[in-house]
């Protein structure tokens, strides 16, 4: 990903925290030449120091059989907006696009302990839906693992971050006042939670 010096990100805190906010990522790998893609919801962890990302994918995916053998790209990108020139002070401008991203590359285990492959489930709905928990603590347990084999469910242990905040840091902090104001007020949430990021509220 192409990073100019002042839209790097690369605290590991701040990482981890968009990454958990933004989790529903994009799995790009190559098959046989061709770039293929898949959207899949993560969980992240650090773990010894180590960015863990953990997801599953349909057993009928193919994608799943080359990504324990060839480096995998998971892309975060949200939020994201259109910014207008009209916020500039000179006329003389061109609009732009506001937004956050992560690339996290690395080799992926598939996970075929049944009890792990549970567990991972169990953190998704942790993550995702709380209250669910006690539906599925009774639901029957033939009926959870029969829906558990129909996926594959992987970790992948990420060896190179990369992180990306367009933010219209090269304007002037009048600019940047009327962008973040411009944002708010759009009712958008994705715009409204750019804005928080560019007041650093985020």
């Amino acid at each position: 990903m192409y990073i100019p010096h002042d839209n790097l990100m690369d605290n590991p805190a701040e990482i981890l925290s968009f990454i958990q906010r933004y989790s529903f990522g994009t799995l790009v790998t190559n098959i046989e030449g061709i770039p293929v893609a898949t959207h899949l919801p993560f969980h992240a962890k650090m773990k010894d120091g180590q960015l863990i990302l953990t997801t599953h994918i349909a057993k009928a995916n193919k994608q799943w059989q080359g990504i324990t053998d060839q480096q995998n790209l998971v892309i975060f990108s949200e939020p994201h907006a259109y910014i207008s020139p009209s916020n500039y002070d000179s006329r003389q401008s061109v609009p732009t696009w506001n937004y956050l991203s992560v690339h996290a590359y690395g080799k992926a285990n598939i996970i075929d302990d049944k009890e792990a492959v549970m567990a991972l489930l169990e953190s998704a709905i942790e993550d995702y839906e709380p209250a669910y928990m006690a539906q599925w603590n009774e639901l029957p347990e033939a009926f959870k693992y029969k829906m558990a084999n129909g996926i594959v469910a992987f970790e992948i242990a990420v060896t190179t971050l990369q992180g990306k905040k367009k933010l219209s840091q090269n304007k002037t902090d009048e600019e940047r006042k009327r962008i973040i104001e411009s944002l708010k007020k759009s009712g958008d949430t994705n715009m409204s939670q750019l804005g928080e990021y560019m007041e650093g509220k985020k």
